[in-house]
């Protein structure tokens, strides 16, 4: 009667052995590293870094417990602090020797200490965030104003290129505000343009108007089209965001949009402040120069003899490349840039779309220097470095670019993120910084420890003491729905913070409800006069509904604090909800299955240990 088929008790062993594989990284805790990541895009992280890396350490007699090379860089494994703090001081001095000029970040980085077989099957810890590892918290305000005055500015330069191309006269086109003026003598030209900027500028309304005397029209931005720039400048700005953290090697970092117009930048395990504010103020910008190819320029460059209309750089691969000073185009005139392939000769390339005024000046300097080399440049901090140059190999209109030459398909996605988002997209101020010491944050893990710990002991010594041996089978499909969880926040590699651990705290309470729902039903059903092994069946199969009814409408609110909500209050929801899921499966197919493997193979059961079972007393008083 209460006995499951094999393939049941197969699924609960090999469900509770994926939750202890993926529970044990958790355990080992982590070990101090040393990460090594390149600045500049002509800089590979590549296995001569790696060598590098380790012929340094090796050198200065640091020992280590292993250099691997991964997409941030080149990570060492060391075995204390002291160690640590040591190799990034000689790392440093060795990669930058000139601090005003770095070409590398050398970052302090804490890696997992698992074992490499659980590494091998991806079984990694689960993050910690902010409040239990330390860090640095930042809250930036994202200037969506600006965001609409640099639009509004590239959309005046592309209303005077249109009217130049169709050589209608006007008086004058600038910026007033939040507005563009555009000034006429003749009322025809107003309307030839009205008509021309219908199809040019479908994100524009304009407005016929007479200023001193003068017809005029006056362009503003559409609702939509604010509401729509302003969202594309916060995005962009958090793509950029999470480009410029990567450098500083840390492991998890949070960064989201908090409101319309302000970005939550968490970094779990950096101290130094000044460093983190030095990366995210970061500002560059995309310059577009033509190669200096003249005989011999390049040779006398290199030897000492620059030409004063031209600056010597280093291409992708090391080589040295003249570049003329003379900016042909700037980032501002680029509105994307996507990786992909060669029609014909299915290379991996870079698809880069401009604007009307880019386009245009694209396809100018394209047709007059055909087979001339053009240099796509990233400047940062008054430096610059070239990241692609290609030759022109036809006049290239429309404002669609391909960039191609030699590239795979990491650097073809590289050079795309980097033209993509090497510059924000609107100012940013720091209007909030907070500062979490890596001993408050142990407290902060010992406190959650020792809470669910305590309430799990006291959870157990209740049940065991009120249910016998059905509060034993409770207690360890309790642990077992511990187990689930952490395995599965393991798995899916989520941040644990304090609103997580209170999340699991309750979502053990909740999870023995479903327990003490069955075990009471049971009872029930012995009071009624069931034999044991009817009352089990029963038991579980009459308060299944129950059990799945009350965990719904409890799912239902924590998916409602998942979808609505933001920061603390989505990482609670994440945990809450899975420990719901969690918890229906443990109560219910998992503490099944050890009472069937208890009494479920017993045909005479006389009785079975659920604590005092209360009989309703019988009347024997004579009328």
């Amino acid at each position: 009667m209460n006995r499951y088929p094999l393939w049941k008790y197969i699924v609960v062993a090999v469900a509770l052995v994926i939750g202890v594989l993926y529970t044990l990284p958790n355990f080992f805790g982590e070990t101090p590293a040393v990460q090594v990541s390149p600045i500049r895009a002509t800089l590979k992280s590549d296995n001569k870094l790696l060598e590098q890396v380790t012929s340094i350490l090796n050198k200065n007699n640091l020992p280590s417990d292993g250099a691997f090379l991964d997409t941030n860089g080149v990570k060492v494994r060391l075995p204390d602090t002291d160690t640590q703090l040591k190799a990034r001081d000689i790392l440093e001095h060795a990669f930058n020797p000139n601090p005003d000029n770095s070409q590398y970040v050398v970052a302090l980085n804490l890696l997992s200490a698992s074992p490499k077989w659980l590494t091998a099957i991806h079984a990694l810890p689960m993050y910690l965030g902010l409040d239990l590892r330390g860090g640095v918290h930042f809250l930036l305000q994202v200037d969506l104003q600006g965001a609409l005055t640099k639009r509004l500015d590239a959309t005046a330069a592309d209303i005077r290129t249109l009217l130049r191309d169709k050589n209608i006269r006007h008086g004058g086109i600038n910026r007033d505000n939040q507005r563009v003026v555009i000034r006429f003598r003749e009322n025809d030209y107003r309307d030839q343009t009205r008509a021309a900027l219908m199809d040019a500028q479908p994100d524009m309304s304009f407005a016929e108007q007479t200023l001193s005397g003068d017809a005029a029209l006056v362009g503003t931005f559409k609702p939509e089209a604010v509401k729509r720039i302003q969202e594309y400048a916060v995005k962009q700005n958090i793509t950029t965001l999470h480009n410029r953290i990567n450098e500083l090697g840390v492991a998890e970092p949070i960064i989201q949009q908090s409101g319309p117009d302000r970005i939550v930048v968490q970094l779990p395990g950096v101290q130094d402040t000044a460093k983190a504010k030095d990366i995210l103020g970061r500002t560059a910008t995309l310059e577009i120069r033509m190669v200096d190819d003249t005989p011999g320029a390049l040779d006398a460059a290199l030897a000492g003899q620059i030409p004063g209309t031209a600056e010597l750089y280093t291409e992708r691969g090391g080589n040295p490349i003249l570049v003329k000073k003379m900016v042909v185009l700037t980032g501002e005139r680029l509105n994307d840039a996507q990786p992909g392939f060669d029609n014909q000769t299915q290379e991996p390339v870079v698809h880069l779309t401009l604007d009307s005024a880019g386009a245009r000046i694209f396809r100018d300097v394209t047709r007059e220097n055909v087979g001339k080399r053009m240099a796509i440049l990233l400047i940062e901090k008054g430096k610059g470095e070239v990241i692609t140059a290609p030759v022109i190999r036809s006049e290239i209109g429309g404002g669609k670019v391909q960039i191609s030459g030699r590239m795979s398909t990491v650097e073809a996605n590289e050079i795309a993120l980097l033209l993509r988002a090497g510059s924000l997209a609107a100012p940013m101020e720091i209007i909030e910084e907070r500062t979490v010491g890596p001993s408050l944050g142990a407290e902060n893990i010992s406190r959650g420890f020792h809470a669910t710990l305590w309430g799990f002991a006291a959870i157990a010594v209740f049940m065991i003491a009120y249910y016998r041996m059905f509060g034993v089978i409770s207690v360890l499909a309790l642990s077992a729905n511990l187990l689930f969880l952490v395995a599965i926040l393991s798995l899916l590699q989520a941040t644990l913070t304090l609103p997580g651990i209170a999340a699991i705290a309750l979502a053990l309470g909740m999870a023995i409800d479903a327990n003490v729902l069955i075990n009471e039903r049971i009872r029930e059903e012995l009071r009624n006069g069931s034999t044991p092994q009817a009352a089990i069946s029963a038991g579980y199969e009459r308060a299944f509904d129950t059990i799945l009814d009350s965990n719904i409408t409890t799912l239902i609110a924590g998916l409602a604090l998942l979808i609505f909500g933001s920061g603390p209050v989505r990482g609670f929801a994440v945990v809450h909800c899975l420990g719901i899921l969690t918890s229906i499966f443990s109560a219910v197919v998992v503490s099944r299955a050890l009472v069937n493997l208890i009494y479920g193979r017993r045909k005479r059961l006389t009785q079975i240990s659920i604590g005092q079972v209360w009989k309703p007393e019988t009347d024997t008083s004579k009328a």
